[in-house]
């Protein structure tokens, strides 16, 4: 039987019920399954994965539902403490299913090493002779790593430019472009980088003053796309054109100004970030590398945008750098990054950084969509009336009853809580 993403009322389930689902499309054991009920963090573990550990600390992990990226199906775990960014995320790719779901494909794959070269006499005749030792140069870096090139990843370019005019005078920068195939890289990239850089100030007679990853990845980059159609969002109940409009428009603002353009960008880093994180990959790294991308050329620019087809329907698009690995790191150490990688169902690096992707363009959907209509503010305040009937005291069934409550009145305190709460207690 054909196992669908798309299950609506996920959210109303019991825990144990969606847990069970998801044990049931990835095939999940008891262990692991415990493992996710659990969520904790073993000492040893945390003592392998950081320094001065004292303990862990714990966030939600989620499920998003009714993905569909490149034809296949797919349930996404997702670690947030955010209100609504789940929600807005499966939401999103709701929307999409109609139009045919998330297309993602590898634009590019390379990550960028950088040495920076000061104090030069003549940085012309400096480039010239780093570029006359180019192969020699990517022979060295491919031998720090004999698997990766087995795997034909590997050292595969070499780039230099000058920086004529600093506050330090000329800079040579040399540009090391790696294959690192399923790593995100940081450490075998900067491991090449330090043995090249030998070469380099034997060759130039100057040492390198930097020699690091650089975290704005440009060469490796996801692009996605999506349809939205009118006939999804009347199924939803909307006037689809209105929506269709009213998102564009929102769109084109972002793009004139700074300020609509940092809030969408976080918005949908909100859910790469948090995919991120479940899979054990480097969230600050995905972060620095979309805003950086989002800022080359010269302004800063929304990562997303959104048109209209010649059918009237809505088109989605987002190119942007996606650095993540599915080995090395915390990714195999970690209990709960190896399971999220079994229910995602991937192998590569390149599969995790489509679907990365994807959520974030969904997710930047959920957003806007409920801002153009009744507001972001809807769907966060559920959640905080959530809160705040815990803190009342409520528990089970009868948080949402008092949340309801509450939103119904319209007025979401911890006095009106715990008066809600004394009349459900004294009708028992």
């Amino acid at each position: 039987m054909k196992k669908s993403a798309r299950i609506p009322g996920f959210f109303n389930l019991s825990r144990q019920k969606k847990l069970k689902i998801v044990k049931n499309f990835a095939n999940l054991n008891a262990k692991e399954v415990s493992i996710i009920e659990k969520g904790i963090l073993p000492p040893v573990v945390g003592d392998r994965i950081s320094e001065n550990v004292i303990g862990s600390f714990s966030l939600p992990y989620s499920i998003a539902v009714n993905f569909l990226i490149n034809q296949k199906e797919y349930l996404i775990p997702m670690v947030t403490e955010e209100p609504s960014v789940v929600a807005a995320a499966c939401y999103g790719a709701k929307l999409m299913r109609d139009g045919g779901g998330i297309i993602a494909k590898i634009i590019e794959d390379l990550m960028i090493g950088q040495i920076y070269i000061t104090d030069l006499k003549n940085t012309q005749i400096a480039k010239k002779k780093i570029l006359k030792i180019k192969r020699k140069i990517l022979k060295l870096a491919n031998e720090q790593d004999f698997i990766l090139r087995k795997m034909g990843g590997g050292a595969k370019d070499l780039e230099v430019k000058i920086f004529s005019k600093t506050k330090v005078g000329p800079v040579l920068r040399v540009h090391l472009l790696v294959d690192t195939k399923d790593a995100m890289g940081a450490n075998i990239v900067n491991t090449m980088l330090e043995k090249i850089a030998s070469l380099i100030e034997k060759t130039i007679k100057a040492k390198p003053l930097l020699k690091i990853v650089s975290n704005l990845a440009e060469k490796r980059t996801v692009e996605v796309k999506a349809v939205v159609t009118k006939n999804a969002l009347k199924k939803e109940g909307f006037i689809a054109e209105e929506i269709i409009e009213k998102i564009i428009k929102a769109s084109a603002i972002a793009e004139a100004d700074i300020y609509r353009a940092v809030t969408n960008n976080k918005g949908i880093l909100n859910g790469m970030t948090a995919v991120a994180l479940a899979t054990g990959n480097d969230c600050r790294a995905l972060e620095a590398g979309a805003h950086g991308f989002a800022a080359k050329k010269g302004g800063y620019n929304p990562l997303a945008i959104w048109k209209q087809s010649k059918r009237g329907d809505l088109i989605g698009t987002m190119t942007l750098p996606v650095t993540v690995g599915v080995v090395g790191g915390i990714i195999k150490t970690h209990p709960l990054s190896k399971i999220s990688l079994k229910i995602l169902n991937i192998k590569t690096a390149q599969d995790l950084a489509k679907i990365i992707a994807s959520v974030g363009l969904a997710q930047n959907l959920g957003a806007l969509r409920a801002l153009v209509s009744e507001g972001i503010q809807s769907g966060h305040m559920k959640l905080h009336a959530k809160n705040i009937a815990v803190t009342a005291g409520a528990t089970g069934k009868t948080v949402q009853v008092i949340a309801e409550t509450m939103i119904k009145k319209g007025k979401i305190d911890v006095k009106t809580a715990q008066q809600v709460l004394k009349r459900i207690n004294s009708k028992k």
